[in-house]
C-alpha cells in the first residue's frame, strides 16, 4: 500500500502554525520577509537503484534556485529559514512516486496572520536534471504569485458620488437640463471606471445613500458631509467632483476625496484651466483624476 503523501511536508506546516505565529505577529517589520524552509524528499518508486545522491544534488539545486526567483522579486527580503520573524514561510516537498512520476507539495503561510496562503500539489514527469529544472520553474512562478498577492495593499473602497454642475452662467431655476445631467453621468462612470481599473481602489455602490445633499446633487456645499454618508455605505474613503461651467463652451473641473473616518482630505484636484465643451467633460475627469490622484499615488 502506498505511503501517505509526504508527511514530513504536513507535520511541518503544523508547526510552523503553531510555532511562529506570536515572533511572525509580533515582529512589527515592513518588508516582506521569507523565508524558504528546505524542502522534504520521499522516494516511494521501489527501483533497485540507489539514488539517493543523485536526488540530493538535484533537490539543492531545486532549493537554490527557488530562493534565487524569491530574491530577486522586488519587494521582498529572503531571509534565513530559522529567522522567526519573518512575515511569509514557505514549505514543501517532494515525492518520487513511480520511475518517470513525481509528486512536488509547496505551501505559502502567512506568519503575521498564522494562516496558509496557498497549498498546492503539482506532477511532473522524469528525473533528471531538466525534468528537475521544469519542475522549479513552474512551482517558483506559483510561489511568487501567492507572495506578490499577499504583500499587495488591499485596495480602497471608494464611495464615487455623482459628479455636480455648479452653473455660473445662468439661473438654474428650471434645474439640471437633461443633456447636462447625460454628460455628468458620463463623466461619473468614465472616473469610475478609471479608478477600479488601476487596482487601487474597490467601487462602493452609492445607489442606497439617502442623505439629502446626495439626492439634490450639493455635496460640494455641505462641509464634508460626504464623508460620513460614505462610511455608512462602508467606504474607506469618499469622492466628489464638480464640473463648473465658465460660459456654454468653457468648463473647469475638480474633485476632492476624504477620509470616511476622520472627513480629513487626502487629496484633491483642480484642472485650473477653462477647457471645451459639454461634450469633452468625461475627457477631462478622467484625466485630472488620473493625473492627480492615480498616478501621484504610483510608486517610482
Amino acid at each position: 500500500m502506498r505511503r501517505n503523501l509526504l508527511p514530513t511536508y504536513a507535520l511541518l506546516v503544523l508547526g510552523l502554525l503553531t510555532d511562529f505565529h506570536a515572533a511572525g505577529a509580533a515582529s512589527g517589520k515592513s518588508s516582506a520577509s521569507v523565508a524558504i524552509e528546505e524542502f522534504s524528499y520521499l522516494d516511494t518508486s521501489g527501483e533497485p537503484v540507489d539514488q539517493t545522491a543523485a536526488h540530493d544534488r538535484r533537490l539543492q539545486a531545486f532549493m537554490a534556485g527557488l530562493r534565487r526567483d524569491v530574491a530577486a522579486e522586488k519587494g521582498f527580503e529572503l531571509v534565513p529559514a530559522a529567522q522567526a520573524e519573518a512575515a511569509f514561510r514557505v514549505v514543501g516537498g517532494v515525492q518520487k512516486t513511480s520511475t518517470l512520476v513525481q509528486w512536488a507539495k509547496a505551501a505559502v503561510i502567512d506568519a503575521r496572520a498564522n494562516k496558509i496562503l496557498m497549498e498546492k500539489l503539482y506532477t511532473f514527469r522524469g528525473d533528471n536534471d531538466e525534468a528537475w529544472r521544469r519542475a522549479e520553474a513552474f512551482v517558483s512562478r506559483e510561489i511568487r504569485a501567492a507572495l506578490a498577492a499577499a504583500a499587495a495593499p488591499a485596495p480602497v473602497a471608494l464611495a464615487v458620488f455623482d459628479f455636480e454642475l455648479e452653473d455660473t452662467t445662468a439661473a438654474t431655476a428650471a434645474g439640471l437640463a437633461p443633456s447636462d445631467a447625460a454628460h455628468l453621468a458620463e463623466v461619473t462612470q468614465g472616473v469610475r471606471e478609471v479608478l477600479e481599473q488601476s487596482g487601487r481602489y474597490r467601487m462602493v455602490d452609492v445607489g442606497s445613500a439617502d442623505a439629502t445633499a446626495v439626492k439634490t446633487r450639493a455635496l460640494r456645499d455641505c462641509g464634508g458631509c460626504d464623508a460620513a454618508v460614505a462610511k455608512k455605505l462602508g467606504a474607506d474613503q469618499s469622492l466628489i467632483g464638480v464640473v463648473r461651467r465658465v460660459s456654454r463652451t468653457e468648463y473647469t473641473i475638480g474633485f476632492q476625496v476624504r477620509d470616511a473616518g476622520t472627513g480629513d482630505v487626502v487629496s484633491r484636484g483642480d484642472s485650473g484651466l477653462r477647457m471645451g465643451a459639454d461634450y469633452s467633460w468625461k475627457r477631462g475627469a478622467v484625466r485630472l483624476v488620473g493625473d492627480r490622484l492615480i498616478e501621484s499615488q504610483s510608486p517610482h
